[in-house]
């Protein structure tokens, strides 16, 4: 996932079957059955630069998302932390309705709204019936964000940063990207202390100004009709043109951040820079990832035949967890490995050893296919972003099938080259715990 914003809205809304216009019909007796054409997924990109993505899966549950180029990536010194109080202020008055309104018409149908950032991109998760259509447009195209409104979400930020100082997780994927790039990348997705109770009405006023425009937003549909949905696109959402800010170029840089607490377990990741996502070396890093170990699919699994956990095994019987990393974003990736174990063995694990052996190409290519991409379609939830990813991005959609041909060109040697780039890597190192046992970056 690139840190990009995405702006999603999500609807459910009752079906009328009866009244589609695609379906087949069968009798046979006095029973009638009804089949419904499948439809592949749709992409239009109009004059304006907005890109128009769907799928009519004909099922009861419609989702419709607008995900923006709008993340922490594009902050500047002057207004960070300005995605963390969009985000909290997706539900405030606009100018078509108030917050009490949008806040009532969602509930009445069953539906909810909420906001998701990213680095790269900002989505709200808007959950209700066509017929308060209306609240999706207000919520991206008519904010008011009054004084008063702001000024009230400052308690919010507050606690939201207090929470995430709870998660030693957040606090290390959070400082690895402050450690490991100059600029844009290293914005933090939460409010920085001295920005918090200053960003004004002004300030958020003029982020979506610079940024919320018609050619960096990807209107995606779930289970609606094509035609329908770029009906409202043309309507609603051709709102400024341009390409809008295009924010800083992010710069590799390396280093180290430490946490020290009195927690008894040490969270610590040590990466290097990879590749920019879409490319053929990102795809070789993620093969690479899972032949390492990408983490637990089943809860309170083992991993036993995860190299990194193989290779950590032989250092210590304490418990432990070790995965490999990776993430991708439009101009950068970080890759390495995320260990969490006890304080006294945190140096055993921070950078395991494995043997390399010999693993059927079809074996280890099937398990990125199936783990990492396959199944994270298995959602509605997980296709829709996947959808709204690749249309913001690309301004395309690749199906599952282009994509595992991809992966299928992907060379073992490929994947040795990026193993070879991790290992000789300027390394970033985050950590977070009782950290006395625990070894600095250039002592690894």
């Amino acid at each position: 996932m690139s840190r990009l914003s995405m702006f999603s809205v999500l609807f459910f809304q009752t079906r009328l079957y009866a009244a589609q216009a695609a379906r087949k019909v069968e009798f046979t007796g006095a029973a009638e059955h009804v089949k419904f054409q499948p439809q592949d997924v749709q992409v239009t990109r109009l004059p304006s630069g907005l890109v128009i993505a769907s799928m009519e899966n004909y099922s009861p549950a419609s989702k419709i998302g607008v995900f923006i180029k709008a993340g922490c990536r594009y902050e500047t010194p002057e207004n960070q932390g300005v995605t963390h109080l969009l985000r909290l202020a997706s539900n405030l008055t606009t100018k078509g309705a108030s917050a009490f309104k949008i806040c009532r018409g969602v509930e009445a149908v069953g539906g909810s709204l909420r906001s998701v950032t990213f680095s790269t991109s900002f989505h709200t998760l808007f959950v209700c019936s066509d017929t308060v259509m209306e609240y999706l447009i207000n919520v991206t195209t008519a904010q008011e964000f009054r004084p008063w409104e702001v000024s009230d979400l400052t308690p919010r930020v507050k606690m939201d940063k207090a929470m995430a100082a709870q998660s030693d997780q957040i606090g290390v994927i959070e400082g690895l990207h402050g450690a490991a790039y100059k600029n844009a990348l290293c914005n933090s997705l939460y409010c920085p202390n001295h920005m918090v109770g200053n960003i004004q009405s002004e300030d958020l006023h003029q982020f979506v100004q610079n940024n919320f425009t018609s050619a960096r937003m990807a209107l995606v549909g779930l289970g609606v009709d094509h035609t329908v949905l770029k009906q409202v696109g043309e309507q609603f959402l051709n709102i400024r043109s341009g390409a809008g800010s295009t924010g800083a170029t992010s710069q590799y840089r390396g280093g180290e951040v430490r946490f020290p607490n009195t927690s008894s377990m040490v969270h610590a990741a040590v990466v290097s820079q990879s590749a920019a996502a879409g490319s053929s070396e990102a795809l070789a890093f993620s093969v690479l990832q899972h032949l390492l170990g990408a983490g637990l699919h089943v809860k309170r699994g083992s991993c036993a035949s995860s190299k990194l956990v193989q290779g950590v095994t032989k250092a210590t019987a304490d418990p432990f967890d070790v995965s490999a990393f990776n993430a991708s974003y439009s101009d950068s990736g970080l890759f390495g490995v995320y260990t969490i174990s006890q304080a006294a063995v945190a140096g055993d694990v921070s950078i395991p050893q494995f043997r390399h052996e010999s693993i059927p190409h079809h074996k280890l290519f099937n398990k990125l296919k199936a783990g990492h991409f396959l199944m994270s379609l298995e959602t509605s939830e997980g296709f829709l972003e996947a959808m709204g990813t690749q249309a913001l991005a690309e301004g395309t959609y690749c199906s599952p099938e282009e994509i595992s041909k991809k992966i299928d060109n992907v060379s073992l040697t490929d994947v040795a080259n990026a193993a070879k780039k991790f290992v000789s890597g300027k390394k970033t190192m985050a950590s977070s715990g009782n950290l006395s046992k625990t070894p600095f970056v250039d002592e690894i």
